[in-house]
């Protein structure tokens, strides 16, 4: 007769809390983007390699958008449509960038490229003030842009809204960026955030950790004479 021992309780514990899904939003999610326009394809290629955000809960109902951009072109536009946030609290930058609310043009370009169309939500747009690309976020740069959130939405809220469960539509939320002068064609691309979020490299070593350990315990596993 034999039987597999049960595992301890700690360890099982602990197996459990190092698996956790991929897209699991603690602290911060990290975002890449996929271009809309394809006006030139180094340029498209450029900027989805290295366009980054960063969505970061700062608690008392607001969260921070920051932004990072180390493709060879500058980004010079910011636009939400939006369905959880409910208006733009500030914007800080790096040393270099210097960007406002509101933007010219007013809606994202090529956002009519889209299904459904990205239509600007009124007041959530930040561009750079001139010179333009100058004053963009470029390589080592930041941008970072607060929100505040209505009384009913959490961190998790916008979260949810960045998977896009609508396919783009009421109640989600979509970022475009409109970036110039890349280097490649140096001419300008729009982008807009993919759904799924970047997994980050902690989150694959939690992930082959709780795979690791959960092996050696059914290695442990022996019979009872």
């Amino acid at each position: 007769m034999s039987y597999l021992r049960p595992l301890p309780g700690l360890l099982f514990a602990l197996a459990i809390s190092v698996y956790q899904p991929l897209g699991y939003a603690a602290v911060s999610t990290s975002y890449s983007f996929a271009n809309i326009t394809h006006n030139n394809a180094g340029a498209e290629a450029d900027g989805e390699a290295n366009l980054k955000v960063e969505v970061i809960d700062l608690g008392s109902h607001q969260v921070r958008f920051n932004f990072t951009n180390t493709s060879t072109s500058s980004l010079t536009d910011v636009y939400f449509d939006d369905g959880t946030l409910l208006g733009i609290a500030s914007i800080t930058s790096s040393s270099g960038v210097n960007f406002s609310q509101g933007a010219s043009p007013p809606n994202l370009p090529g956002g009519n490229l889209v299904s459904p169309a990205f239509v600007t939500t009124a007041g959530f747009l930040a561009d750079s003030n001139a010179p333009v690309s100058g004053n963009g976020v470029s390589q080592g740069e930041w941008l970072a842009i607060d929100f505040d959130l209505t009384g009913a939405q959490t961190y998790s809220s916008v979260i949810n809204a960045l998977a896009l469960p609508n396919n783009g539509g009421t109640g989600d939320l979509r970022i475009g960026l409109h970036l110039q002068r890349f280097a490649s064609g140096g001419g300008n691309e729009s982008f807009i955030n993919l759904s799924s979020p970047i997994p980050e490299p902690e989150t694959y070593a939690m992930f082959m950790a709780g795979l690791s350990l959960m092996g050696f315990l059914a290695r442990r596993r022996k019979p009872l004479e």
